[in-house]
């Protein structure tokens, strides 16, 4: 029984130091978020690749004259635990050196590749302060970011431009993540249609890159007119601007990446009807729904799926409760329901390296 006790009390300690963990979580993001706003990362890649010293960061951040060194040291050790830099302590004991890991290499601009403008976004005060209704939308219902600003977003986006561009910049930074990934596995998927009408395309990041990719296709980037007003001019895509849910243009495809997820049920299953009608399909070339989304696992728990994204997609689930009217992310049940109710009774699901799966679904 002793040893019982023990065991109960060591369980319980080790409980306490979780619920610490979880409790103090937002200092990782406000951390991250520091690193992204002194351009942490992208000093010490300027300097090709050597370690730095924490004096060689300080006199490297912009708007700066006196950087204070002890505020910036204590940052870089709550960093260098997350894994975000490693720090070398040479044998010496001269200045501790910094370099950057497979995880800040996300967070260097000048990279193809990076996550910064997602970072700016996902810690800027107006997304935050919706996750504090969370427990008043448990309670009463209704939606977080409107509780917080009194507005819902895409409201809120279209009155405020500065929040607008922030938007569109951290959706195109995952646009081109995700389609690489989308295109090394389904690339003949794609390929095989002479037109595609990438549906809440923002600023046509995505739909760029498929007709990069495949030239002969013809590309429609189509998104709310005060999206597509600030869209840049790509070759062979047309920007067209209006609302998913009255109509949307013809296309032999249409592509859908992180749209369904912003949604409920019922106006997914209107969209999912207008993207039906929009389907130039015959019997000699069929036309299809390719949807770019995250497909959660049944059993809460994961089920030791081994998914490196799984507990993402879990908390994408909150995310979108937070800033989004109705918005989640769904099981393979769940989506099930949502095509049929749409009229796509057949479907796909095709795993990539990446957040989302494709789900690529054929009218009846």
């Amino acid at each position: 029984m002793e040893g019982a006790k023990e065991g109960d009390a060591a369980a319980m300690l080790r409980g306490q130091a979780e619920i610490w963990r979880y409790m103090l979580g937002f200092a990782d993001s406000m951390a991250l978020n520091c690193a992204v706003e002194l351009r942490i990362a992208d000093i010490i890649h300027s300097h090709g690749g050597r370690r730095v010293t924490l004096a060689q960061i300080a006199r490297s951040i912009e708007g700066s004259p006196a950087p204070d060194l002890p505020y910036l040291s204590r940052v870089m050790r709550l960093l260098v635990r997350r894994n975000i830099f490693s720090v070398h302590h040479p044998s010496n004991g001269g200045d501790p050196l910094y370099s950057l890991t497979d995880l800040s290499r996300w967070l260097v601009r000048d990279s193809e590749m990076n996550l910064v403008p997602m970072v700016i976004m996902q810690n800027h005060p107006v997304q935050l302060a919706p996750w504090h209704c969370l427990g008043q939308c448990v309670r009463e219902g209704g939606i977080a970011f409107q509780k917080a600003h009194g507005v819902e977003m895409w409201e809120f986006a279209g009155d405020n431009p500065k929040l607008n561009k922030m938007f569109n910049d951290a959706m195109a930074c995952t646009a081109k993540i995700i389609m690489k990934a989308v295109l090394e596995v389904y690339g003949d998927g794609v390929g095989l249609v002479g037109s595609v009408v990438d549906v809440g395309g923002g600023t046509g990041g995505v739909i760029a890159e498929i007709v990069r990719a495949y030239p002969h296709i013809r590309g429609i980037n189509f998104d709310l007119p005060h999206v597509v007003a600030t869209a840049p001019a790509y070759d062979g895509v047309e920007h067209m601007g209006g609302s998913m849910f009255e109509a949307i243009p013809t296309a032999d495809a249409v592509f859908l990446k992180w749209v369904l997820h912003d949604w409920g049920d019922e106006d997914c299953v209107k969209i999912l009807k207008n993207c039906r009608k929009s389907i130039a399909s015959s019997d000699q070339k069929p036309g299809k729904l390719i949807i770019v989304d995250v497909v959660l696992h049944d059993r809460d728990d994961g089920g030791g799926s081994g998914d490196l994204f799984e507990d993402i997609g879990v908390t994408f689930d909150l995310l979108m409760m937070a800033h989004q009217s109705g918005g989640k992310e769904r099981t393979e049940a769940e989506w099930k329901v949502l095509l049929e109710q749409g009229g796509f009774p057949r479907y796909n699901i095709i795993k990539i390296q990446a957040l989302p799966s494709i789900i690529e679904a054929f009218p009846q």
